[in-house]
């Protein structure tokens, strides 16, 4: 006998072999009616037979169903002890909340019904092939969602619980997608701080630190075990998971003081019962996602980004949030204005000037809390509804003279003794706190379509007067993100440096994130010093002189593919005016206008290691067709199915198919 067989198979007892070929089936009768019978289709008939065949009563089949999706992950037992892991603590308690909602729904006679969509984790798969999936995640997943809510066809209502970097974002364009139903989302909050160490966003550069000397060993494993300081919710930064939260409240999706909230904790289980009463109150009114998810919502959240230096790969996700809706899609010139007359007011990790964690931010009062700032500048339409069934100004005046809101701010004070104004401060306060706007998109030889920057971010000790960043250095040109890492572990990146990396956009690489490379720049001594160049993107939680999204990417022919080392660049921020420049500006002993530069470049032959990654997967490069087909990086990476479909049958044509 096979020894190996056995130790699969197993010891066989009689119990194993009690077996049963028949059942009696559940008791009652389905509530029918001749109508139904007569005139309802098969589906939704046998649907009711499905129904009590997992144990609904028969007597409760008559509710509003209710679909709730999320993007729970890993299996949890009932005492919080991991069975099984999830990819990230994001995705580990939202199943908490879908319990909860279930609960409200059926209290309030209605019929629950739950499906899944789990989601990666972008901190995970920094620096690895992961990475190749982690944007292109968000159009696929986005696909499913939608796909599984048609799949319930009598289903009335959509809350959609989600948390994190691509997950959120997904559920975001799904919902936004079903314009004839109300929908809601139920945001899945924050993970706390540890009482002593780091956040999760600074212990991703421990190997960068240990490298260069800066941590040892011991350190590193012990701050490296204790930075998840509670298992659920997103990271303690304002990174794209906190701030696609801020931009789903912003939106009128969720109920007021949604966005950020504890994971685990009361206020966050009430949430998910808030949202239920909320969806269902929709429901009753005849209110739908297409009378919340509107022009004036989608500018209300780029407004509301704005003021709180919210990740710049929501400048990916609110375009497509509003392809999804019907709404205008923005441009760029139209993130440029938001930008130039919004004042950021929120103080947090990892813009500062105080490195507070998101947490604090809930307490200080949240989304609504600075809206009420913006409300006061004029800079809100406030006529746009909510889930609430009310418009924005209604919640907003419920919100000035509200018990939570009080509440949470004297908890923050006697909490961690951090008065509320010194996290969301007025307009006053962040000029004088030298808080500058979030985002420039400088131009440029290297740029011709434009690139973004997250131009608060960068340290203020290298800001020169009035506040312009100047820094015109040699290239050091890298083709893969792991040789860039490389350099920067042992000793090939030194301050004055200006790093380009190419070929990672979506041809090359699915757009990944390259939060490895900024982070350790933000963390060692010579990092601010260094300037980052890439048609690539950065995580939610990059800080300093980075410069993503760079148009044309480098498979695209853009000329950032043609740099070479040694290559002099120009760069210049000004973070008060919000006007930038890239540019080629000499190589060797000679130097050259930017006009002259554009002209060198132009007959240059691309970097001879330009190529896409050879481990890029066939689903991210089909992606990366699609979306380029659909207008590229700057209309959000969606799939414009009908100029798809138009290219296609060109193509066709052209080819004499």
């Amino acid at each position: 006998m096979s020894e190996l067989l056995t130790s699969i198979m197993g010891t066989q007892g009689e119990q194993l072999y009690r077996l049963h070929t028949h059942a009696q089936g559940p008791q009652g009768t389905l509530p029918l009616t001749p109508d139904m019978l007569l005139h309802e289709p098969s589906g939704n008939l046998f649907g009711l037979t499905q129904n009590v065949g997992m144990g609904w009563k028969p007597s409760e089949l008559n509710g509003k169903q209710v679909l709730l999706l999320s993007t729970q992950g890993g299996i949890r037992a009932e005492d919080g002890r991991p069975i099984a892991l999830g990819y990230h603590t994001g995705h580990w308690e939202v199943g908490l909340l879908m319990q909860d909602a279930a609960n409200e729904i059926r209290k309030i006679g209605g019929v629950p019904f739950a499906g899944y969509v789990s989601d990666p984790c972008d901190g995970r798969s920094q620096g690895t092939e992961g990475m190749f999936d982690s944007l292109p995640y968000r159009n696929d997943a986005a696909m499913v969602f939608r796909r599984l809510i048609r799949s319930l066809p009598t289903r009335k209502a959509v809350i959609g619980i989600a948390t994190c970097d691509k997950g959120l974002p997904a559920m975001l364009t799904a919902l936004a997608a079903m314009r004839e139903l109300p929908c809601i989302i139920v945001p899945g909050g924050v993970t706390l701080p540890p009482s002593n160490g780091e956040d999760a966003g600074k212990i991703q550069t421990i190997g960068a630190r240990y490298s260069n000397g800066e941590l040892s060993l011991e350190d590193a494993a012990d701050l490296g075990c204790r930075a998840c300081a509670t298992p659920g919710g997103g990271c303690q930064f304002l990174g794209t998971a906190a701030t696609a939260q801020v931009v789903a409240e912003a939106l009128g999706l969720t109920v007021p003081h949604a966005a950020l909230a504890p994971s685990g904790q009361p206020i966050w289980h009430e949430l998910a019962r808030q949202s239920a009463r909320a969806v269902m109150t929709l429901e009753s009114k005849g209110l739908r996602t297409r009378d919340i998810v509107t022009d004036a919502a989608i500018r209300n959240a780029m407004v509301v980004h704005a003021a709180f230096g919210g990740s710049t790969n929501l400048l990916l996700h609110i375009p497509a949030i509003a392809h999804a809706a019907g709404c205008t899609i923005p441009a760029v010139q139209d993130w440029d204005r938001v930008n130039r007359d919004v004042p950021r007011l929120v103080s947090v990790l990892p813009n500062g000037p105080v490195y507070h964690p998101t947490v604090r931010v809930f307490l200080a009062g949240g989304v609504p809390e600075v809206m009420l700032h913006l409300r006061k500048l004029g800079l809100l339409d406030e006529s746009v509804l909510t889930v609430t069934g009310e418009t924005l100004g209604t919640v907003l005046d419920w919100w000035e003279t509200s018990e939570r809101r009080a509440k949470v701010r004297e908890a923050l004070q006697q909490l961690d003794g951090i008065r509320p104004d010194e996290v969301i401060m007025s307009p006053e306060q962040a000029r004088a706190h030298g808080m500058t706007s979030t985002v420039t998109f400088p131009t440029g030889n290297i740029a011709p379509e434009g690139s973004v920057i997250k131009s608060t971010s960068i340290d203020p000790t290298v800001v020169g007067p009035g506040g312009v960043y100047r820094h015109k250095g040699r290239a050091k040109v890298f083709t893969a993100e792991r040789d860039a890492i490389r350099a920067i572990k042992t000793g090939g990146i030194v301050a004055g440096d200006i790093m380009v990396l190419i070929g990672r956009g979506p041809i090359g690489s699915g757009m990944e994130e390259t939060y490895q490379l900024t982070s350790a720049l933000k963390h060692l001594p010579f990092g601010k010093h260094v300037t980052l160049i890439t048609d690539a993107r950065f995580s939610g939680v990059s800080t300093g002189a980075c410069i993503g999204h760079v148009g044309p990417e480098a498979l695209a022919g853009g000329p950032i593919g043609k740099l070479r080392d040694g290559d002099w660049i120009e760069v210049v921020i000004d973070r008060e005016r919000l006007q930038g420049s890239l540019h080629f500006v000499g190589e060797g002993d000679t130097f050259y206008t930017p006009e002259e530069g554009a002209e060198v470049l132009a007959r240059r032959s691309p970097h001879p290691g330009l190529a896409p990654d050879p481990g890029l997967p066939d689903d991210t490069r089909l992606w990366a067709a699609l979306q380029g087909a659909s207008g590229g990086t700057w209309r959000g990476s969606v799939y414009d199915v009908d100029r798809i479909i138009t290219l296609l049958e060109a193509g066709k044509k052209a080819l004499g198919w």
